[in-house]
């Protein structure tokens, strides 16, 4: 296969046939330079050398009913996860002027449960409506299933994003978790798109589904318009149904990465959890197919540290791309 002659015709407005994705999951890994080098044509035409920089919060933890398999919040996890309600204002605000200072350009404010209560969503709302004016920063929540009237909500409170994953593909899904329908995961994101919020959604690679679902996967959020795609590829945590699941090498993640970047050439591609345990030490090159990063910690495990981020852009040769709304009251950024 011609990576860079398939590249071009992406950038010509092509869509890719299923074999010529599978063409590019079950490619040589000799091959992989010549494979991320054409992703990269893609990635600089729309996005240049620019990465965005994106901050987590868990602003709840635990006390999850799901069984997701993945999840070390779920009711069916034994991990030992802290567990408390959702987090008085100050203490979020208090991250979110972190996360400014190290130039973050999205706050991601995350929940655990099935979806949020209406008493929930008034509180996000209004910690968003603070973050907003005191920092400019742009804000996505991920509280889970949402009710339309409360995306209603949150979008009058500021929310620019909504994040709520497909996590795997249709078929799949039933061998993920029972406790909720692929179908209750599609709702909400058109729910979110309604109420004019970006809807992001992204993936989980690694849970045992075939290349098919990933190619499945990659597809169908080109369908649902998702402008920014998290890359997850599982952490396996001790306590989850997932435990010692370790099916993943460096060279294919790099694949799928490739894989996201032809399909859905235009889109934010986030390289997500668990690229620290998985890409390990080449995982600077999934950036010449993805555009953005999470800095700091996850839900509930360790991240690199954000100054070896920084680093790892500046080493590159890249430049984040930090854009804010301006306010009254700036906050430091650091160089």
């Amino acid at each position: 296969m011609n990576w860079s002659k398939l590249a071009d015709e992406v950038l010509q407005g092509k869509v890719l046939s299923m074999d010529e994705a599978l063409a590019i999951l079950q490619s040589d890994d000799d091959d992989i330079l010549l494979l991320l080098n054409s992703a990269f044509k893609i990635r600089k035409f729309f996005f240049g050398k620019k990465v965005k920089l994106n901050m987590i919060m868990n602003t709840k933890s635990g006390l999850c009913p799901e069984n997701c398999g993945y999840c070390s919040q779920s009711s069916v996890s034994t991990a030992p996860v802290e567990r408390y309600q959702m987090l008085e204002k100050d203490t979020i605000i208090e991250k979110a002027k972190r996360a400014h200072q190290l130039q973050v350009g999205t706050f991601c404010i995350v929940a655990s449960g099935r979806g949020p209560t209406n008493k929930e969503i008034n509180h996000v709302a209004s910690v968003v409506k603070e973050i907003k004016s005191e920092f400019g920063l742009k804000v996505c929540a991920c509280l889970g299933l949402l009710k339309p009237e409360q995306a209603e909500k949150l979008k009058e409170a500021g929310v620019d994003r909504y994040n709520h994953n497909i996590n795997t593909s249709r078929e799949y899904h039933p061998s993920i978790t029972t406790t909720h329908t692929y179908d209750d995961r599609i709702k909400t994101i058109k729910s979110v798109k309604k109420s004019g919020i970006s809807p992001c959604s992204g993936v989980i690679i690694g849970m045992g589904e075939t290349v098919d679902d990933v190619i499945n996967m990659a597809f169908h959020l080109k369908e649902l318009n998702a402008d920014s795609i998290p890359i997850n590829f599982l952490h396996a945590i001790d306590g989850t149904p997932l435990e010692g699941t370790n099916e993943l090498n460096p060279r294919f993640c790099l694949k799928v990465l490739a894989l996201f970047r032809f399909i859905n050439p235009r889109k934010e591609i986030r390289i997500s959890g668990g690229r620290e345990v998985n890409l390990r030490s080449i995982q600077p090159l999934g950036l010449y197919a993805a555009n953005s990063i999470f800095v700091g910690d996850y839900l509930t495990t360790r991240g690199q540290d954000s100054t070896a981020d920084h680093k790892m852009l500046e080493d590159l040769g890249f430049e984040i791309d930090f854009q804010h709304v301006e306010t009254n009251n700036k906050a430091s950024v650091i160089s």
